[in-house]
């Protein structure tokens, strides 16, 4: 399998709701989502040391922004397969979690 057709799965299965709610939210989203975004931010923020031109730290920073929406919105699909209070939870988190990482 090559590196694209593994990418691709990946983004699939999650599209999909091929992956556990618990997995996509906590692993997915939560920790490696945010990994993501705080070190993005930490280059953005080394980037504006190096007084480099604002236009690339900003797009440096706000390059997450896609995923961040992708992971938001697979969990929205995925829970709304399932019902209960944990679903309702983690749409609210995920819609909560988009916005403090896209704000800060």
């Amino acid at each position: 399998m090559t590196i694209m057709s593994r990418v691709a799965a990946f983004f699939r299965s999650r599209w999909l709701g091929g992956v556990p709610l618990d997995r996509l939210f906590w692993r997915d989203l939560v920790v490696v989502g945010t990994a993501i975004n705080v070190a993005s931010s930490v280059a953005a923020l080394i980037l504006l040391g190096l007084k480099l031109p604002l236009a690339l730290v900003l797009a440096v920073h706000f390059a997450p922004v896609p995923y961040n929406i992708f992971l938001t919105f697979a969990v929205w699909r995925t829970a709304g397969k399932s019902s209960g209070a944990k679903a309702s939870l983690m749409t609210l988190g995920a819609s909560l979690w988009l916005i403090l990482v896209v704000v800060a």
